[in-house]
């Protein structure tokens, strides 16, 4: 935990950029009967049946200090997935940067033997030797930024049913632009000073 709260206290540096990294799922739901639009005394109306088609997938990268997001949308989420996503993230939004310190859970398809199962040996060396990797702990999500900025989306964005992934891609893509725009910025302020006295129950006793 304390490894996550240190690098959250680095200064901004663009050649070393700290971005934070998730996943999650939407299942896509079509409709049965078309609802009824809202009106005056009542809001949008939706039968209880619907239509299950398939779920979509949702990488999701932010950079807290510059307020710059990233989202894509896949239809899977295996280690070739993860590596494509990443090799993106660090050859078209991060190719300047030395190093990008990436703070994400310890999924099992978030490994850097991955980028080997993607891409030749000589591209997936090269793409490890840019990453410095910190995983947050066993029930330790809440320490990602990315989470939270995870449940933003899914907030502003998907809370409704969505039929299929091509409408998903769209809404999302507005909102991660109009989410960019805005630059907003994250100013994180729980310390490792914070977690010795709030969290205390959690560190050994000596």
């Amino acid at each position: 935990m304390e490894d996550i709260l240190d690098v959250y206290q680095r200064p901004y540096d663009p050649l070393y950029p700290v971005v934070c990294m998730d996943e999650s799922s939407k299942q896509l739901i079509g409709e049965v009967t078309p609802p009824i639009p809202a009106a005056p005394g009542h809001p949008v109306l939706q039968d209880d049946e619907y239509v299950r088609n398939g779920v979509a997938e949702i990488f999701l990268e932010v950079e807290p200090l510059a307020g710059m997001r990233n989202v894509k949308i896949t239809e899977r989420r295996t280690k070739v997935d993860w590596a494509q996503y990443v090799r993106e993230m660090l050859d078209e939004r991060y190719p300047d940067a030395r190093k990008v310190i990436l703070v994400m859970d310890n999924l099992n398809t978030h490994n850097i033997s991955s980028f080997y199962e993607a891409f030749a040996p000589e591209d997936a060396f090269r793409l490890a030797q840019r990453l410095e990797i910190h995983y947050t702990p066993k029930h330790g999500s809440w320490l990602n930024v990315a989470e939270i900025e995870l449940s933003v989306l899914k907030r502003q964005c998907l809370p409704e049913r969505i039929p299929d992934i091509e409408l998903m891609r769209q809404m999302v893509h507005t909102w991660n632009t109009d989410r960019n725009s805005r630059q907003t910025t994250v100013d994180w302020q729980f310390k490792a000073e914070d977690a010795r006295v709030k969290l205390k129950r959690l560190y050994p006793k000596l």
